[in-house]
């Protein structure tokens, strides 16, 4: 990219917040802006008079705790598409824009959870473990096609499911906020307040919803309830969209015959947690988006959005702050 000149007043002020690595691929944003690395017990004091906070340790909860009470950055962007962990208080009720990295995910979370479906429906975790145990065990297997699956969340990411699905002959429906009858991704689209009934249709549930208030613990014992004992739970949203200890409970007495979790409550999921142990689950230490190169993307996205900030230009990916996800329209001036 051919980054835009610095602003008249001066190149802004850029905290990144890393993890355990800084991001790479910053030579660009460099360029744009006066960019200052820092860790969690550092950003307290970094927040202060900053124009900028890229929030790259997007798992960490420290931005709630070092956000200032005053004169906080006017723009935060965010490594990850979930933002639940910036929707505190201080920064909601604030006039800082918040964007995230809706796009990078969409395509491999989809191709995530069809490796997941044909899993379940192939049986192939437990083909592994009959390797394993040099064991010739000759089963029948499952179709995917004309099976039913929900995906609840109606986001680029649920979309991009939707079609991954329909494309390998499953039945596709969604549930969101808003209701329809011919999505051409998800076909019909089931009201939130109808959730039940929908789940007490579909051989497979996918959450791909953004975790708000309206939205945590969405399945629970009564949800779990609804669904058909063959059906498979795949939760490629946010932890806290299900009640760990129902869905245990739900698992441990057949009432659903599987579930495959990339994203926990706790992470790391904590080695005392039964999700461990049960053969009808599958545990990944969420990384249903994370191929090869995304860090890269997400830099760029990121260094894109800077180039249109220095630039005065509208910001992509405009996370509307009292609904927790990108609304309508998609960018702001």
């Amino acid at each position: 990219m051919d980054p835009a000149p610095p602003a008249p007043g001066g190149p802004p002020d850029v905290v990144v917040l890393t993890g355990d690595a800084r991001p790479r691929g910053m030579a660009d944003a460099e360029r744009l802006a006066r960019v200052r690395y820092v860790r969690e017990t550092e950003l307290a004091d970094a927040l202060p008079g900053a124009d900028v906070l890229f929030v790259w340790d997007f798992l960490s909860d420290a931005v709630a705790g070092a956000w200032p009470r005053t004169g906080g950055p006017e723009w935060v962007h965010i490594a990850s598409a979930g933002v639940d962990r910036l929707l505190f208080p201080g920064l909601v009720e604030s006039g800082t824009v918040v964007t995230n990295s809706r796009g990078v995910f969409d395509e491999p979370i989809a191709e995530y959870v069809l490796g997941l479906v044909l899993t379940f429906a192939k049986d192939l975790h437990t083909t592994v473990r009959l390797q394993g145990e040099r064991r010739w065990l000759h089963r029948e297997t499952e179709r995917v096609t004309g099976a039913r699956a929900l995906v609840v969340g109606t986001g680029p990411i649920g979309r991009a499911i939707g079609r991954r699905l329909s494309a390998a002959g499953l039945a596709v429906s969604g549930a969101g906020r808003t209701p329809r009858d011919a999505d051409p991704d998800l076909g019909v689209v089931h009201p939130m307040e109808r959730l039940g009934e929908a789940l007490a249709e579909a051989d497979y549930v996918v959450l791909a919803a953004p975790l708000t208030p309206e939205t945590r613990h969405m399945v629970d014992a009564a949800a779990l309830a609804r669904m058909r004992p063959s059906a498979r739970l795949v939760n490629v949203g946010r932890g806290a969209l299900v009640n760990e200890a129902d869905l245990v409970e739900a698992l441990r007495a057949g009432r659903i015959a599987g579930a495959a979790l990339d994203v926990f409550e706790d992470e790391p999921l904590p080695e005392s947690s039964p999700l461990w142990d049960m053969p009808n689950v599958l545990v990944s230490p969420h990384m249903s988006g994370d191929v090869i190169g995304w860090r890269d993307e997400l830099v760029r996205l990121f260094t894109a959005n800077l180039d249109r900030h220095v630039a005065g230009r509208p910001l992509r990916n405009v996370v509307d702050k009292r609904l927790g996800y990108v609304g309508s329209p998609q960018r702001v001036g």
